[in-house]
């Protein structure tokens, strides 16, 4: 019950990044950006102090290829199979094939940051507490990627709401269906290792790469001090 409602909020985040497009013209894309290189930071912490290990003590050695079959996982259906994804705010205009594609792609991500929850806090509060925090970080600005695409592909406000909706409950979906499979109880860990790796390593970092000043630098190094911090304070 307690992923549940953890995974409540989470879903939150998507509608909240869908509010903030449906809601304004335009995000500042300097926000946004500070913003994506601070839950990088915290993603990629959590990722390998915390699920990685955590993954390896649960199911051994054998965690590793679940590992990479989630970090796979990812880049398939976020850019092998969808030709436009980036998690920032969409300027030009996108075929609706392409935003339907870019929605069945992250229905899947989604789904694994239920699983990804429902894991961590079947190892520990603490764990779960930090992971939901990862997953809350870029449930924002991934809902706000699904609204703009929506947008940008002329569908209206409402539908992309609705778009960013359906996210959030695929994520309702992978902490029930967790509690419900033994196969997911047992890989979760390992799923949502290489799944929250990838998203912060090769979705989130490449989106402040390279621009001038050390303000993304510094808030993508935060993210991580931040997380680090938390689970010393926790205790682990």
């Amino acid at each position: 019950m307690t992923s549940l409602l953890y995974a409540v909020l989470a879903a939150a985040g998507n509608l909240v990044g869908a509010v903030a497009i449906t809601a304004r013209p335009r995000w500042s894309p300097r926000t946004l950006e500070l913003f994506l290189a601070f839950s990088a930071g915290f993603l990629v912490a959590v990722a390998v102090t915390g699920l990685l290990p955590e993954a390896v003590t649960h199911s051994g050695v054998e965690a590793a290829p679940m590992i990479l079959g989630g970090f796979l996982a990812v880049h398939l259906t976020q850019h092998a199979l969808v030709g436009h994804f980036h998690f920032g705010e969409e300027t030009h205009h996108v075929s609706k094939a392409v935003s339907a594609s870019a929605l069945a792609g992250l229905l899947l991500h989604t789904f694994v940051d239920g699983v990804a929850i429902a894991s961590a806090f079947g190892v520990n509060a603490e764990l779960g507490a930090l992971v939901f925090g990862a997953v809350f970080l870029h449930k924002v600005p991934e809902g706000l990627a699904i609204a703009s695409l929506w947008i940008a592909s002329g569908r209206t406000r409402r539908a992309a709401l609705g778009a960013a909706a359906a996210l959030g409950g695929a994520t309702l979906a992978g902490v029930v269906l967790t509690d419900l499979s033994t196969w997911l109880s047992h890989w979760g860990l390992a799923l949502s290792a290489g799944v929250t790796l990838y998203v912060g390593a090769s979705n989130l970092i490449p989106e402040f790469q390279g621009k001038a000043g050390w303000w993304h630098n510094a808030a993508f190094f935060a993210g991580c001090g931040i997380a680090l911090g938390l689970r010393a304070l926790m205790g682990h």
